[in-house]
């Protein structure tokens, strides 16, 4: 899952940006409000995370435009101004979430956790769980039978960005554009390596290659 971080607090950005990457999304971070209200037009994020005091641009205006372009992914506002007013506002411009400032950043990830979730019409409870397959997303590892079933970080963050898109087709390019953050190169091989790879240790039939279109997750189930 690719997520955009927009925070002019350089302090901040350094402690979230390791965390959240060591959650398994990658993240692209922009200080500028102006460069955010295009940055979200010019690339595909499945969620952003918004401070409202920004340089260049307020976040309540950038917010407000992309919702009324018609941006829908899942906007976490953050701000140090944490009045019920200001709340109000920031839902009112289409925010799905709110966080005052000062917060624990275990609390940041379990907020997005349940953003993303919620947005891709899965449920919240602890193990993500899709056709058979339950994904521990705090361990990084899939349950079976009450073992768990270890995973490389690049295995994690494909096999949760299928679980939550189930039986759709998603192209190489989507699956790059979805899983690397821009100062990333994006090697379609690596995908295909990582795809080997939850096949061997899940079953051969969870992934399904489409030749010449790209991938559908199916599970367990037929």
């Amino acid at each position: 899952m690719r997520l955009l971080l927009v925070e002019d607090s350089v302090a901040l950005a350094d402690e979230l940006l390791p965390r959240l990457r060591s959650e398994g999304y990658a993240c692209d971070w922009l200080v500028d409000g102006r460069d955010a209200a295009r940055a979200a037009f010019d690339d595909s994020y499945d969620a952003v995370v918004l401070d409202l005091g920004l340089p260049g641009k307020n976040g309540l205006d950038i917010l407000q435009e992309w919702r009324d372009a018609g941006l829908g992914m899942p906007v976490l506002v953050l701000t140090a101004r944490n009045t019920w007013s200001d709340r109000i506002a920031g839902l009112g411009a289409g925010a799905d979430d709110y966080l005052g400032k000062p917060f624990h950043p275990d609390e940041l990830v379990l907020r997005l956790r349940t953003l993303l979730r919620r947005s891709h019409g899965a449920d919240s409870t602890p193990l993500l769980t899709v056709n058979g397959i339950a994904l521990d997303e705090a361990r990084q590892c899939v349950r079976r039978d009450g073992d768990d079933i270890s995973l490389t970080g690049g295995e994690f963050s494909l096999l949760r960005y299928f679980m939550l898109n189930p039986r759709r087709l998603l192209s190489k390019w989507q699956l790059a554009e979805h899983l690397y953050s821009l100062d990333v190169e994006r090697n379609s091989n690596v995908i295909e390596v990582h795809i080997s790879h939850l096949r061997d240790k899940l079953g051969k039939g969870i992934i399904e290659t489409r030749r010449g279109q790209g991938y559908v997750f199916r599970g367990l189930l037929p």
